[in-house]
């Protein structure tokens, strides 16, 4: 399927507060989230590489490997492989992370 509306997509909410639209390819994930203030993402790591937090509106505090940044509107964050990192959403905001290989566990 090569063109896709996002707004039909169905949304889940994989953690509370953070609501998700997945796009798969062969190869990638697309993950488009909206996300409430106070919101926060645990410590975590996998072994995908993430293209991380290409904040489209709002504000979201991205901690990575113990280093944190307040990232808005036009900020990106690269996350290599295994890379430990968290987050907490400062304002209501709208993320796309992508993520290779394909993240199976959002399938």
């Amino acid at each position: 399927m090569p063109f896709i509306q996002l707004e039909n997509v169905k949304s889940k909410e994989l953690l509370p507060g953070f609501s998700v639209k997945f796009v798969h390819t062969e190869k990638m994930t697309l993950a488009y989230w909206d996300i409430k203030a106070g919101s926060v993402l645990p410590e975590h790591s996998h072994h995908h590489e993430q293209v991380a937090a290409q904040v489209m509106s709002g504000e979201f505090e991205l901690t990575l490997e113990g280093e944190s940044k307040v990232m808005k509107a036009g900020d990106i964050a690269v996350i290599p492989s295994n890379a430990v990192h968290s987050g907490r959403a400062i304002t209501d905001c709208q993320l796309l992370d992508v993520f290779s290989p394909v993240r199976e566990d959002y399938l």
